[in-house]
């Protein structure tokens, strides 16, 4: 068999994962829905520029003048890189002097869930 190479199967098993951050807000002096899209707005904007892998939403706590909820997910092929960059992502908006961070919910879901 010169000449000749013997094909080999791989199987390559690519895992994904998904990160979900949902971050608790209290907003500073606001006193109407206008304010605090004022508010939300340029944190949202700020979190998809810093970081363009990102998915950004405001995603609760429409009613309500001085709380905001607002969601970040993020897809990759290991479960570290995930937290890396939701951390990340807390880090930008808790160290923001016009909100306060109330909570930070990480979540980590897989294709074996």
């Amino acid at each position: 068999m010169h000449g000749r190479r013997r094909a080999i199967a791989t199987e390559v098993i690519a895992q994904v994962y998904v990160g979900a951050l949902t971050l608790d807000l209290l907003l500073g002096d606001v006193r109407s829905l206008k304010q605090k899209r004022s508010v939300i707005r340029p944190i949202v904007a700020e979190l998809q520029k810093r970081f363009p892998a990102v998915a950004v939403a405001e995603t609760g706590d429409n009613e309500l003048y001085r709380r905001a909820e607002i969601g970040v997910a993020v897809v990759s092929a290991t479960a570290a890189n995930c937290d890396e960059v939701l951390s990340a992502c807390e880090r930008l908006v808790a160290g923001r002097p016009d909100i306060e961070l109330l909570s930070a919910r990480h979540r980590f879901f897989s294709d074996e869930d």
